[in-house]
């Protein structure tokens, strides 16, 4: 059986194959049972959670994810989410590989983000506001880079101190520049793509603060009672989400509007199959405002593990 490290798994899921194998699974769809979710007592701490995430190709591939949030890692310098892969035949049943879970994540949670800004953010968006300072931050803002010419990056991150780190890890990228901000509202309002990957409680993105045009993406807030926009920025966008049962049961910006009557079921727009398929439009002009809000799906998990696979056991040249 294949064993792919954290830095074997990022090697073998560069940006654009895995935003294309994202695109080709939202398009041609898999069997994607409804995961586990299940809040986990940690003394003293908040409350942590476990996923079990499994999904499969027919006759090709079978994956599950066993995944945890623990969001008390911050304060022990960990990641939030740690988890592992095992990618199986579809037609055997035969463990194939056993793959980093947390880079697996990672990658994909941000390829998805990619994915829904190429259709969602605006051709010209060159300046990009981070918001959140943890393990998806790098990744996002090169996922973002590999589909819009970004140029300039903001970071924004209650510790100081991890936004500059944050910042200075950017400048390291070919072809950007970066800097910090504590003036949230400031950094939103110079955003041509605003993204958020954080494990908020509330909001932290005003509908006030987003520009004509804007594209945000919402990547953190993965519970009901979790938020990182208001209800202004869900009048104000058009609203899309990874998954419609997802994002409708699971993420806090979608199921409080819902709940509240700040957004009907059919004011959003579509989802990423919707998009991928060609069954409804993204952005049609520079001045709407998009947000798209994610979840996470095992189909993703799924289709970075294949890609990560079969990348690994190629043929070399």
């Amino acid at each position: 059986m294949l064993q792919l490290d954290e830095t074997a798994t990022e090697a073998a899921l560069q940006w654009t194959p895995l935003i294309e194998s994202l695109r080709a699974m939202f398009r041609e769809g898999c069997v994607m049972p409804v995961r586990h979710h299940h809040d986990v007592e940690v003394p003293g701490e908040p409350d942590a959670t476990l996923l079990l995430m499994p999904a499969w190709l027919p006759g090709r591939y079978i994956g599950v994810k066993l995944a945890t949030v623990v969001p008390g890692n911050g304060d022990r310098g960990l990641p939030a989410v740690m988890a592992t892969y095992m990618l199986s035949s579809g037609q055997t049943g035969e463990a194939l590989a056993l793959i980093d879970g947390g880079a697996l994540t990672v990658r994909r949670t941000a390829a998805a983000s990619a994915l829904a800004a190429d259709f969602l953010a605006r051709q010209d968006a060159r300046r990009l506001t981070m918001i959140g300072t943890g393990r998806l931050s790098l990744n996002l803002i090169a996922a973002h880079a590999s589909v819009r010419p970004i140029e300039a990056v903001t970071v924004w991150g209650r510790d100081r101190s991890k936004a500059e780190a944050v910042a200075e890890a950017v400048r390291k990228m070919p072809g950007l520049s970066a800097q910090v901000e504590d003036d949230l509202e400031r950094a939103v309002a110079a955003a041509d793509v605003v993204s958020v990957a954080t494990l908020s409680e509330t909001p932290l993105v005003f509908g006030r603060f987003l520009p004509k045009g804007c594209h945000l993406d919402l990547v953190g807030a993965f519970k009901p009672t979790m938020r990182e926009s208001d209800d202004e920025a869900v009048r104000r966008a058009a609203v899309y989400v990874d998954t419609l049962a997802g994002a409708t049961s699971e993420a806090g910006d979608i199921v409080q509007p819902l709940e509240s009557g700040v957004l009907r079921l059919d004011d959003i727009r579509g989802d990423l199959f919707a998009l991928c398929r060609g069954d409804v439009e993204g952005r049609t002009n520079d001045d709407t405002i998009t947000l798209f809000k994610s979840v996470g799906a095992a189909l993703e998990d799924l289709a970075g593990a294949i890609l990560a696979y079969e990348t690994a056991t190629a043929p070399r040249a």
